[in-house]
């Protein structure tokens, strides 16, 4: 893979009514770990993330708060951007729907709309939820309420509309012609089935608050919060000048990672608005679960939104990021419970890979002038295990381009594993009487693996990734995924005094 791919790579942006918590922090964990892993793979990244600002719900919470709008955003945006920054986020952007380029962006979209036909004037009438942002048809209600739980309201006012009836069939066209763009394919066969009982056309416009971006030559109207939101996404590269090179090349590049509760907007309004717009829909949706907390759904009313700095401080920040792309397939449901995150700690990282890698640095230390050994000549068992690991970055590419988390770290974990029985196998620390000789080219192997190892787990746990790496005095320079064919460890090498990287979490004692 090289710079010439390029790859841009989106969460969703946050709403600011809420504060961040565990599921704000799973999906952008996960785009930031697709993010540094193709950038150790050479290519040319683009990371957005941001907050969503606009919308009914925004102004009656500051109402209530007895602030402006602006204020309210300018305080809950603030919140998560200290949470890129307490997970090590690796963004290039941070977007804010309420910034004057996302205004602009928004303003032109619609303008070209309105120029290609796709929007016209007329009464709405129909059950809206604010809490959701959304319109729901009398069929979707689940006892009065949205699917989603919210309250409705019913609504009714002139409106604009988007003629998304008019796309049913070229959304599907869309589909059919690109079988991965919606993922994993439970979504994609509810979103197909969703479009296929039929589109009607979408109230884009609200008369009933002013907190938006306003409808270009009538003022009285704002966009509506959805149609504003969605277009961050090409704001973030430049829109509406599509000549310019980071549109040209990032264009429609795109992966969208989202939760499912917003599958709908990202699959169906939004390639629709597009296509309408004469732009190409963003190549990839992926839409990941939910998680419960101690299995209970996560609620307001329970207390159980997990705060991401709570997290980190209960955990450590690489434990967090391990457990929360290893425990579970990304497109599905889990339970965060504090019990199943001890056992992956205390297991897969101190136990697995810590101790190999604490256990081999201490003998090299102890053994080798603590300096990279000379090994001798390989044997089978030597080369299998380095053949193992070097074999890795095929598998784990494979696996990430797919946004298999858990089978990537599976892999990486399987050779961990051998590496381990290697080291029960060989014994270096008896050969360290008996065969000298044979004790260095074991401890070089496994060093060798080690290094291997780390640099493949750089995008998942990159603090304790990189103190691995310096603990093997590799240098910044040789720290992309092109080094693990390139020069190994070089003997001779002075290394620093060992320290843990991955140390065991030990309950405090009750009372």
């Amino acid at each position: 893979m090289t710079a010439d791919r390029p790859f841009f790579i989106t969460t969703p942006i946050y709403y600011v009514n809420d504060l961040p918590h565990l599921g704000h922090a799973y999906t952008t964990v996960a785009c930031d770990v697709l993010a540094r892993f193709m950038r150790l793979d050479g290519r040319r990244v683009r990371f957005l993330t941001g907050t969503d600002e606009h919308g009914q719900k925004v102004e009656q919470s500051a109402r209530a708060a007895g602030i402006s709008p602006q204020e309210l955003t300018d305080r809950n945006s603030a919140g998560f951007r200290e949470m890129t920054r307490l997970l090590d986020i690796s963004n290039d952007d941070f977007i804010r729907t309420t910034e004057p380029r996302h205004a602009r962006a928004v303003q032109a979209i619609w303008q070209e709309l309105e120029r290609r036909g796709e929007i016209y004037l007329g009464p709405f009438a129909g059950w809206y939820s604010v809490r959701d942002e959304a319109f729901y048809d009398e069929s979707e209600l689940v006892e009065g309420k949205a699917p989603t739980g919210a309250e409705v309201e019913w609504l009714e006012e002139e409106n604009y509309f988007f003629r998304l009836s008019a796309w049913q069939d070229r959304l599907l066209a869309y589909y059919d012609a690109n079988p991965d763009a919606i993922a994993p394919r439970s979504r994609r066969n509810e979103v197909i089935s969703f479009v296929r009982s039929g589109l009607r056309d979408l109230s884009i416009s609200r008369t009933s608050f002013s907190w938006g971006i306003p409808v270009p030559g009538n003022p009285r109207h704002v966009i509506y919060v959805w149609l504003d939101a969605l277009t961050n996404y090409i704001t973030a590269v430049g829109y509406p000048d599509i000549q310019n090179n980071d549109f040209s090349s990032l264009w429609p590049t795109v992966l969208h990672v989202v939760g499912k509760d917003i599958l709908r907007f990202h699959t169906v309004y939004w390639p629709a608005f597009l296509m309408a717009a004469g732009l190409e829909p963003p190549r990839r949706v992926f839409a990941h679960g939910w998680w419960t907390v101690e299995g209970q759904k996560m609620s307001k009313s329970l207390g159980n939104f997990i705060p991401p700095k709570q997290l980190v401080d209960t955990y450590g920040l690489d434990p967090v990021r391990y457990f929360l792309l290893r425990e579970l397939p990304f497109g599905s449901d889990g339970d965060f419970s504090h019990r199943a995150v001890v056992s992956r700690l205390n297991g897969d990282l101190a136990n697995d890979f810590g101790n190999l890698a604490q256990r081999v640095l201490v003998m090299i230390n102890r053994n080798c002038e603590a300096c990279v050994p000379e090994p001798g000549a390989l044997g089978a068992v030597d080369t299998a295990l380095l053949d193992a690991a070097r074999r890795l970055l095929d598998a784990v590419r494979a696996h990430v381009s797919e946004q298999g988390f858990h089978l990537a770290l599976e892999a990486i974990w399987r050779v961990v594993g051998e590496a381990n029985r290697y080291v029960d196998e060989q014994a270096p620390w008896a050969l360290s009487r008996t065969d000298p000789a044979r004790m260095r080219t074991v401890l070089y192997t496994l060093a060798e693996t080690i290094r291997l190892l780390a640099l493949l787990v750089q995008p998942f746990v990159p603090g304790a990734a990189g103190k691995l790496l310096d603990q093997l005095a590799v240098p910044e320079a040789t720290r992309r995924f092109e080094a693990l064919a390139g020069v190994p460890l070089v003997p001779g090498t002075r290394l620093p005094k060992p320290e843990g990287v991955f140390p065991r979490f030990v309950e405090e004692p009750a009372g």
